[in-house]
């Protein structure tokens, strides 16, 4: 294992966009799923700005997974006008979804965190604004022809690094909080926890 990489860490999520971040980024890791019940959370954190709801998913996961290595959780929220939304529950949300997003300013909250021994050590977030085109019927029918059933697993209902970005007009944001983390936030503290060589 090189230095680069570090010892390795572990990897509270099985995203395959943020598994690729790692791996592209050269930190050694180990993906495991966090049992975390998010939809709880979440209404708990009813009325809680949407970056903190995302910062508290994070640590949930991270916190779940029990280690003695540094484990990574992280997780992304969007909101359009206000409206927090989940990833789609089938694929006629999905479409509900994309109908309501046409036209408008999408925010995309991404978070992470950072555990020890099931305590959290680090918290991290950022935010970018995605303004979507207006979306005829006929291109959202389409655009799940393609993208369903894998757009079910993401917030937005979009994989930026595929077809979902013909769904924006402009974007303005860090890319890796876009594809849901946020990369160089983490980077620094897995070399503040000693993962990394500095």
């Amino acid at each position: 294992m090189s230095a680069l990489s570090g010892s390795g860490i572990v990897l509270a999520s099985n995203s395959a966009s943020r598994k690729a971040m790692l791996e592209a980024a050269g930190v050694a890791f180990e993906a495991r799923s966090a049992d975390v019940d998010e939809r709880a959370l979440e209404a708990e954190m009813e009325n809680a700005e949407p970056s903190e709801v995302a910062q508290a998913l994070a640590a949930a996961k991270a916190a779940a997974v029990a280690d003695e290595r540094v484990v990574l959780g992280s997780d992304s929220l969007v909101e359009v006008e206000g409206r927090r939304f989940d990833k789609p529950a089938s694929r006629e949300q999905a479409a509900e979804h994309l109908r309501f997003f046409s036209g408008k300013v999408m925010t995309l909250h991404s978070a992470a965190a950072l555990a020890r021994d099931g305590q959290i050590v680090w918290v991290g977030s950022d935010f970018a604004r995605l303004r979507v085109r207006e979306l005829s019927a006929e291109f959202i029918e389409a655009y799940l022809d393609a993208e369903w059933p894998e757009v079910s697993y993401c917030v937005g209902v979009f994989r930026i690094e595929g077809p979902g970005v013909q769904l924006f007009e402009s974007i303005m944001g860090d890319q890796f909080t876009v594809l849901g983390m946020p990369l160089l936030q983490v980077l620094d503290a897995l070399r503040e926890e000693g993962v990394l060589a500095l």
